[in-house]
């Protein structure tokens, strides 16, 4: 009996001294799991196992010391940034502490194979000033590698047509966005950013779909659809594209414009080549013969300068097609080079014969008698004139109120009309030379009559005194009716 109980004195022994083990270790693990974590806990990813508190947060502080914002920038380019660049720091908020007081340190036992897991905010702080500095240092901001965009445009293609040119993103950054997004990035614990798609490239301010721009383009083809065509008879001016263009210049703001000084420098070239009044003409007489009248008369074409260049700069600007008429000071009967036409009074002087053309046949073939050259009335002759007025019944107060029935005055107070005073013997031959008229032509009543009907204010009148010289004896008094 003594024997057993010596031997249950000494087990009892050994668990006590087991029991005392195990609550010392016990103990030791509860008051060392109080100041530290369990075995496979993470903090943010941080394995922490067995780490004080300040232990942590020097992990966490070499974390962050090792951050870096990896930035992609346009055309595939990147650049980092890194905490020591911005001088993060970690900052104690208490987070972590907060963690290690979750833990139950006397759960110790049931802890050493999970663990925790925990997810907290951690503070920190970097130096703002050196934002700027550390934007300097960034290749995407040296001068050599800012590419600023460029406006859409308005340019020539190869049809000849203008078109919108796209414009050019470039690489030039928006610096205060980009300074913000970044700070943004930081704060944020982002380790990657994208400039594209955060927007942070400076813009062209006109695209190619802006209004404004779309506008000009279509004014400008519109200019360059411009087809016009003066009309001559035998001589064609056009104003196509090719013309248009030299008249197009673009102004400070990008406008295509027709420059109506150009515009009116065309026109009087048009003007000096077409018109021909008071210019030399020639003529081709009744007999066939040709003769070059002399400068002067009052018959022929004058284009209007500024009227016209304004009609045809409305025209340009509209992008009209088609004929298109001059404005005219004077206008004569054929727009040809030959403005006479075939419908005209033709009179020859030294043979006292007058015809009268309708549309190249003659209507009248008619002696006449000529301004008084014995009395210094020669009619006036060697140009072409045209028919001032009509007038059926004049009376020629002047001329002590001769009557006629038919008056067509062609150059001062000198015209065609009948004369009653006169036998058929007097008409032709030398009546003129001696006993002519005031300055008139004198003409049979019928013939007057037949030339009345068949002109117009406007038709020419071509004397000459003959074929050989067609500028003859010039009156020495003013003419007057009779």
């Amino acid at each position: 009996m003594k024997k057993i109980s010596k031997n249950l004195v000494g087990m009892l022994i050994l668990l006590i001294l087991l029991i005392l083990i195990l609550a010392g270790i016990y103990v030791f693990g509860a008051s060392h799991y109080t100041t530290h974590f369990f075995p496979n806990t993470t903090i943010n990813g941080i394995s922490v196992g067995d780490m004080t508190v300040e232990d942590v947060k020097y992990a966490i502080q070499s974390v962050i010391r090792n951050y870096t914002l990896t930035i992609r920038e346009r055309g595939d380019k990147t650049e980092t940034l890194t905490g020591d660049q911005i001088y993060l720091q970690y900052v104690d908020d208490g987070e972590i502490q907060k963690c290690l007081d979750s833990q139950n340190p006397y759960s110790w036992p049931f802890r050493l194979a999970s663990g925790r897991t925990f997810e907290v905010p951690v503070g920190y702080t970097y130096d703002k000033s050196v934002i700027d500095s550390v934007l300097d240092s960034m290749a995407c901001f040296q001068p050599e590698n800012e590419v600023p965009p460029t406006d859409a445009m308005i340019l020539e293609n190869e049809t000849g047509l203008y078109t919108i040119q796209e414009s050019v993103e470039g690489t030039q950054l928006d610096r205060e966005k980009t300074r913000l997004a970044i700070m943004q990035a930081i704060e944020a614990g982002e380790t990657y950013m994208d400039f594209e798609e955060l927007d942070l490239y400076q813009k062209a301010p006109v695209g190619s779909s802006n209004e404004d721009l779309v506008a000009k383009l279509n004014d400008a083809n519109t200019i360059l659809s411009t087809d016009l065509v003066y009309d001559f008879v035998d001589r064609q001016f056009v104003v196509d594209e090719t013309v248009v263009r030299d008249f197009m210049k673009k102004d400070k703001n990008g406008n295509y414009k027709i420059d109506h000084n150009k515009v009116t420098e065309w026109v009087q070239e048009l003007a000096n080549e077409t018109d021909t009044f008071g210019l030399p003409h020639e003529f081709t007489t009744h007999s066939g013969r040709t003769i070059m009248l002399a400068a002067g008369g009052d018959y022929g074409w004058v284009i209007n300068v500024e009227e016209t260049a304004s009609d045809l700069y409305n025209a340009i600007l509209e992008g009209r097609q088609g004929e298109i008429e001059p404005m005219y000071v004077y206008r004569a009967l054929d727009r040809s080079s030959n403005d006479i036409g075939d419908t005209y009074v033709e009179i020859c002087i030294e043979s006292q014969t007058m015809w009268c053309y309708v549309d190249g046949q003659v209507v009248v073939d008619t002696y006449v008698v000529t301004g008084n050259h014995a009395m210094g009335q020669d009619t006036p002759s060697g140009c072409v004139w045209a028919i001032d007025g009509k007038e059926a019944d004049a009376t020629f107060n002047e001329a002590g109120g001769v009557k006629v029935k038919y008056w067509l005055p062609f150059v001062d107070s000198c015209g065609i009309h009948d004369a009653s005073w006169r036998g058929a013997a007097e008409y032709g031959g030398t009546t003129w030379l001696y006993n002519g008229s005031n300055g008139c032509v004198n003409t049979p009543e019928e013939a007057a009559a037949r030339i009345f009907y068949n002109m117009e204010v406007g038709y020419p009148v071509i004397v000459y005194y003959s074929e050989d010289q067609p500028v003859g004896t010039q009156p020495k008094v003013a003419a007057m009716p009779g």
